[in-house]
């Protein structure tokens, strides 16, 4: 019997009025693309997509994430681009934020003890706006939105009929360079099987 599995990714968690200013920024370059749009509830930054993990591990990734040291910054997309290999239409930061740069270095380095394949490419912070986007529309400018972070949260992603659907498994607040992030418990959850992507 095959051991059940999480897929999982570790993400900046924004509330309901960042994603509806992200939506109402980028509203004309997502329309201009001609892709399959994000649901708002689902935008986000990933950090760390760790993929289909056993849930036997469930307490090393918490443990992984509780022992970081990392402070709160700020995040100001202000640019729109086009990933032409995954297809996909993304907000980003003209200027990443050292921090952001620097979490997710601390966080990979923390989850190599896991043989958690890491993603080798500089870390890059941006929300996916858009899938299937092959050409995107020649509007892709958008309002600048800032985003104060202030937490790392991690995420479970499920497929349901009706797409990708995201629950936020455990939250660890961001408080300063002198001190960890806090503690979290492994959520009790009953074993399912998932395939989406984050």
């Amino acid at each position: 019997m095959t051991p059940p599995v999480r897929r999982l990714f570790f993400a900046l968690w924004p509330d309901d009025e960042i994603r509806q200013e992200l939506a109402r920024a980028c509203r004309k370059a997502i329309k201009g693309g001609g892709g399959r749009p994000v649901a708002t509830r689902n935008l986000h930054a990933t950090v760390a997509f760790l993929g289909a993990v056993a849930e036997a591990r469930l307490a090393d990734v918490f443990s992984a994430a509780s022992g970081l040291r990392a402070g709160p910054f700020e995040l100001v997309f202000d640019q729109v681009g086009h990933w032409p290999r995954p297809q996909v239409l993304v907000a980003l930061c003209s200027e990443p934020p050292p921090a952001a740069v620097g979490l997710a270095g601390a966080l990979w380095q923390r989850l190599k003890a896991l043989d958690i394949p890491p993603d080798l490419r500089p870390y890059e912070p941006h929300v996916t706006l858009a899938r299937k986007v092959r050409r995107p529309g020649r509007d892709l400018g958008m309002r600048p939105v800032r985003w104060p972070v202030t937490e790392l949260a991690l995420v479970e992603s499920v497929t349901d009929p009706d797409g990708a659907r995201y629950t936020v498994l455990e939250r660890w607040p961001l408080v300063g360079e002198g001190a960890p992030v806090a503690p979290g418990s492994p959520p009790e959850l009953p074993p399912g099987a998932d395939s989406s992507p984050s």
